[in-house]
């Protein structure tokens, strides 16, 4: 069986915060859908653009499958360094796995569609905000 290691945020992201609880919830969730088992979350830290337990996940690929996050919005905002984790699961044949999103990158054809949803959310968040009439 597939074993995809959880990895949830203990700091908002997106501008929402969602309580580790409920990030845990949506991962279980995901995973049993799909058949995969479910490994203890790790937490990101708390401080801003923190990615050190990120890290330690992506150094234990050998013992794993893959990662399942809460949302591809938790992967850094930096596109070097997004492409430096592609690159290392991809590397290691392993699979990244977005709950929220339903989606995974598990070849680099995948890609593309995690960066499109990133690219969006950027453009969206330069948008001047509606006016009410």
């Amino acid at each position: 069986m597939t074993k995809l290691r959880g990895y949830i945020f203990a700091r908002p992201f997106m501008g929402e915060r969602a309580p580790q609880h409920v990030q845990n919830i949506i991962l279980r969730d995901y995973c049993q859908k799909r058949g995969y088992e479910f490994l203890l979350s790790v937490t990101e830290y708390a401080m801003e653009n923190s990615y050190m337990i990120l890290e330690s996940v992506l150094d234990d690929l050998a013992n794993i499958d893959g990662i399942v996050f809460y949302s591809l919005y938790q992967l850094p905002s930096q596109p070097e360094k997004r492409r430096l984790i592609y690159s290392r699961v991809l590397g290691a044949k392993k699979s990244l796995h977005f709950a929220v999103e339903g989606m995974s990158i598990s070849n680099s054809n995948d890609i593309d569609s995690v960066e499109n949803c990133l690219l969006v959310k950027a453009t969206l968040d330069h948008c001047t905000p509606e006016v009410e009439i």
